[in-house]
């Protein structure tokens, strides 16, 4: 069969690689790709911000199934429009979507089917901001409404901040429409969690739990980003809080979109703040995560086209997925300057020494090829992974394999997964 991947980052990148593991998988597609895609996809210039653009793709290669990856083509509408056709699409439709595309949206539905979240205001207004901040203690958080790329979310250390960081986004200066409305939200303390299921819009199958790195600096220090790092261990979460997870989180939100008319069908993913008072939804998204998807996949033993088939097919069970009992983290490498303004266009060195050490393969998230060579073409360039038969082993792989890449302005947590290794 041929597979049809939309994207062009490092989850995109382990999809690809995931994908050709499959023994039905005769060709893959990948639109529009990066340079490291390049060499295990045929890639097709795309604009993922145009259905136009993804129509034409499609038509021109005729994929027997389409996995989306990215968020903006699921606002968009593109499982919509690509089933409307006839065409196999892996994702949920525009209006599942909202899970994700609109935080206000989320808030509300987890409140209505009283699935545990953290107190929060919805705001459309600087008098509202004023009126809703006598509500909360800080820290506080102020998210974005719209979608962000991982940008819209702020931890206010007291309420003047968030006041501020509510007007930025308001006025558009900030993240332009993402920001026309705000949502505050109490700060809530623990361990974060990415609990992702796949679902046919009634049952789900879960996947090994793991556990992003949001912000750019070592000790979680520094502004939010789209990931700094992941890991995932069989002994992240046990059997009974996975079941719980299951059973109080993700069941009640695919039963509670088919109740209301946007049946969920593809990845759900689940972000999580384990607490004192318990697991608490911070955020969905409405696609695999990145950078979680690359250390998930690499323990996936299982065929992920198969998985993906029951979903569409309505007959997503618990036995979907097998897998190793190693652990796997993910370290991405980033730009200079990144998650602000940074400069593209430098050449990557030591890749091929990094894919010699056990274990370890390199997923390109923003790079280019050209004249035999990589260079930098996003704010997140590399998302080094390694699989080992413990996670001080696979910590251990993915840092020497990092030590050997460098480009101008390279820059990496030091301390992904520290936390687990303390434990």
């Amino acid at each position: 069969m041929k597979v049809l991947v939309i994207g062009s980052g490092g989850r995109e990148h382990a999809l690809v690689w995931k994908l050709r593991q499959s023994s039905r998988v005769t060709k893959i597609y990948c639109a529009p790709g990066n340079g490291g895609i390049a060499e295990e996809a045929e890639c097709i210039a795309a604009d993922v911000k145009s259905l136009e653009s993804l129509i034409a793709v499609a038509s021109q290669v005729g994929p027997d199934l389409t996995v989306i990856g990215p968020e903006l083509p699921l606002m968009l509408g593109v499982v919509d429009e690509f089933t409307s056709r006839g065409w196999r699409t892996f994702g949920p439709t525009k209006a599942a979507a909202q899970l994700e595309t609109s935080k206000s949206f989320a808030k509300e539905f987890l409140q209505r089917h009283r699935i545990p979240t953290a107190h929060y205001a919805i705001c459309n207004s600087m008098d509202e901001v004023r009126d809703s901040l006598h509500h909360f203690h800080p820290p506080l958080v102020v998210k974005a409404d719209g979608l962000a790329a991982g940008k819209g979310v702020v931890i206010a250390q007291t309420k003047d901040e968030a006041a501020t960081v509510a007007s930025e986004m308001l006025s558009g200066k900030m993240l332009g429409e993402a920001g026309a409305r705000v949502v505050l939200e109490e700060f809530l303390q623990g361990d974060e969690l990415s609990f992702l299921v796949v679902s046919d819009g009634e049952r789900v199958a879960p996947l090994v739990a793991a556990q992003d790195h949001k912000r750019v600096g070592d000790g979680d220090s520094g502004p939010n980003t789209g990931g700094m790092g992941a890991y995932t261990t069989p002994t992240i979460i046990d059997d009974q809080m996975r079941d719980w997870l299951v059973n109080h989180v993700a069941r009640p939100v695919v039963a509670g979109m088919k109740a209301e008319g946007a049946e969920f069908k593809g990845v759900l993913y689940c972000g999580l703040m384990m607490t004192a008072r318990g697991p608490m939804v911070l955020e969905f998204n409405c696609r695999f995560g990145d950078p979680e998807t690359q250390p998930i996949l690499m323990r996936m033993e299982s065929d992920l086209v198969e998985a993906i088939e029951a979903s569409i097919d309505g007959r997503t069970s618990d036995g979907d997925f097998k897998w190793s009992s190693d652990s796997a983290v993910c370290l991405v490498v980033a730009s200079g300057g990144y998650p602000g303004a940074y400069e593209a266009g430098k050449k990557i060195i030591g890749l091929e020494q990094a894919a010699k050490i056990d274990g370890v393969k390199v997923f390109h998230s923003g790079t280019s090829s050209r004249e035999g060579g990589f260079y930098t073409a996003g704010g997140r360039v590399l998302g080094i992974t390694a699989r080992a038969g413990n996670l001080p082993q696979a910590v251990d792989s993915a840092y020497r394999a990092a030590s050997t890449i460098g480009f101008d302005g390279a820059h990496y947590r030091k301390d992904i997964a520290a936390r687990a290794l303390k434990r």
